[in-house]
């Protein structure tokens, strides 16, 4: 699972970055930086759902609830 978010997460980056240059080059950045604010929100939620679900495995794990 680790392996996996890092990789989402590196796939976000390089598709935003291609994304944000190619829309520079066509003389479009104001929706280069809405793509990279996307990105930015993708990528946040893909971090906060790995945050819940090592949340939940510490307290199933220790028996907290």
């Amino acid at each position: 699972m680790e392996l996996k978010i890092i990789l989402q997460i590196a796939g976000v980056g390089l598709l935003v970055a291609v994304l944000h240059s190619v829309l520079r080059q066509a003389g479009k950045e104001e929706y280069g930086h809405v793509v990279t604010v996307a990105g930015v929100i993708i990528v946040f939620w893909l971090v906060v759902n790995a945050l819940r679900d090592l949340f939940r495995a510490v307290t199933t794990i220790f028996q907290l609830q």
